[in-house]
């Protein structure tokens, strides 16, 4: 028996099977006390906390570029606000809103929809979009060319012919409430069964393999998931259109109020069309659908990963830290060569690459074995001036971009102007940054003189922040 069917099982011996049966879980959430937190003690941190849901649409890597929905209006409420996201992943609807009572989170940033009776303590923003609910069921299994006779089986059409039917939705979700209310308006019992560990999609993979008969999902990510399950029907509606909103706390009255005015002049505009469109109307290739680089489907970062992992491990680094600093230098080409000379997956210079015994510098395995070893180098030479392991791969990366002596010149510098040598944010980053004035680069503790800090600064910063996405979505 498979472990998604002994799960189901598990649940069905301790869930009644009666539709006004599943109602715990809410009320239990509602004893955490409200955190007070909000705008200010936001942007005192200089962080909003935020978590979204990992599926097909609303944040996932492809082609070892974090994308999604939600993921990309998050990026312009940060441009908006000139705050940090810092972005986990939880497709646990409880355990969300548990954590944004608590404060472990300020947003959550998902398509929930918004209704009147919400949960104690939770306000919903400003609809991001909307949609319906629909009914995902099978047309006909995935092996009907076996002689199933699974296509045989009538559609459900009419809401009444759920009647007695057992509906698997994921637990707290705006699903659970509309299939109760469903339930009243046909005057008959549906089988509610709330899953707590599955997101919807994973729920709607459930009803494709034939391990479960009904879901319900917003037809806007139903229509998508099409393309990956194309046995699936999705054509009846069990509501009318609601409003997908965001979540903040009832007591974070300010944020809501950013968030909302954002919102509302946001959706006006040209870019936000385009972010939509992009996700949810779009019509999906299926070289895409089915493309092993996509974190859901295929979990690949590239065609390296294997060789990534080997060389990784050697130096026990995180493989995805290297994945994100080759896909900066070169997207992953081993033919990429940048106008400086440096050449292949790392971007190795000739000089780097002769003295970590390259022979041919296009070649996948040779080129990253040398540059994780030209990482471990100058972490090695790193190491007594920074001791914080976590501090100094800033220090790394920044050295591997720009050369290690224009960060030890900017070392220098954060020394003699009162600030920390040791840490990179908001002390050592500020004079690499500045390196290319004539105050610091003419300075008499700077040795090797001009240096364009800009894009080492950003290098730093976008890698680390590919890499956070990294270990949400990759194992």
């Amino acid at each position: 028996m498979g472990k998604i069917s002994t799960l189901i099982i598990l649940v069905l011996l301790f869930c009644f099977t009666g539709c006004f049966t599943q109602k715990q879980g809410a009320e239990e959430e509602v004893s955490i006390p409200l955190v007070q937190r909000d705008l200010n003690e936001i942007k005192a941190e200089g962080l909003v906390r935020v978590v979204t849901n990992y599926n097909s649409t609303n944040y996932f890597v492809y082609k070892g570029k974090p994308m999604g929905y939600q993921l990309e209006l998050l990026q312009e409420f940060a441009n908006y606000t000139g705050l940090k996201l810092d972005i986990s992943v939880n497709n646990d609807l409880s355990t969300n809103f548990s954590d944004l009572r608590s404060g472990k989170v300020d947003i959550i940033a998902s398509n929930l929809a918004a209704f009147l009776n919400r949960q104690e303590g939770i306000a919903f923003t400003e609809p991001h979009s909307y949609s319906r609910q629909v009914l995902v069921q099978r047309k006909y299994s995935l092996d009907k060319e076996k002689g199933s006779k699974d296509g045989n089986r009538p559609l459900i059409r009419n809401q009444l012919d759920l009647a007695g039917k057992t509906v698997y939705v994921q637990k707290e979700s705006a699903y659970v409430k509309r299939l109760r209310n469903l339930s009243q308006e046909i005057g008959d019992s549906i089988n509610i069964v709330e899953i707590a560990d599955y997101e919807v999609e994973q729920l709607i993979g459930l009803v494709a393999s034939g391990e479960i008969e009904y879901t319900v999902c917003d037809e806007n990510l139903a229509r998508v998931n099409l393309n990956y399950y194309p046995n699936l029907d999705v054509e009846t509606p069990i509501s009318f259109p609601q409003k997908m909103s965001w979540a903040v706390r009832s007591n974070s009255y300010d944020l809501l109020s950013v968030i909302n005015n954002w919102l509302i002049g946001f959706k006006k505009t040209a870019r936000y069309t385009r972010i939509y469109q992009k996700y949810f109307l779009n019509k999906r290739s299926m070289h895409l659908v089915d493309e092993g680089f996509h974190s859901i489907k295929g979990g690949q970062v590239s065609d390296y990963d294997n060789i990534i992992k080997e060389e990784s491990r050697k130096f026990d680094w995180d493989w995805r830290l290297i994945a994100s600093i080759i896909y900066q230098e070169s997207r992953f080409l081993p033919s990429a060569e940048s106008w400086a000379g440096a050449r292949g997956l790392m971007q190795l210079m000739p000089e780097t690459a002769n003295y970590f015994g390259v022979s041919n510098v296009e070649n996948p395995r040779e080129n990253i074995r040398a540059g994780v070893e030209f990482l471990r180098w100058l972490d090695e030479r790193l190491k007594n001036r920074v001791p914080d392991p976590q501090e100094r791969i800033k220090f790394v990366l920044a050295s591997y971009n720009v050369g290690i002596g224009h960060v030890f010149d900017a070392m220098k510098l954060a020394e003699k102007y009162g600030k920390d040598p040791q840490k990179w944010e908001d002390n050592v980053d500020y004079y690499l940054l500045h390196k290319s004035e004539p105050k610091y680069y003419n300075d008499p503790v700077v040795k090797y003189g001009y240096c364009r800090g800009e894009e080492p600064y950003h290098y730093v910063t976008e890698i680390l922040e590919r890499y956070d996405h990294y270990k949400n979505v990759m194992q």
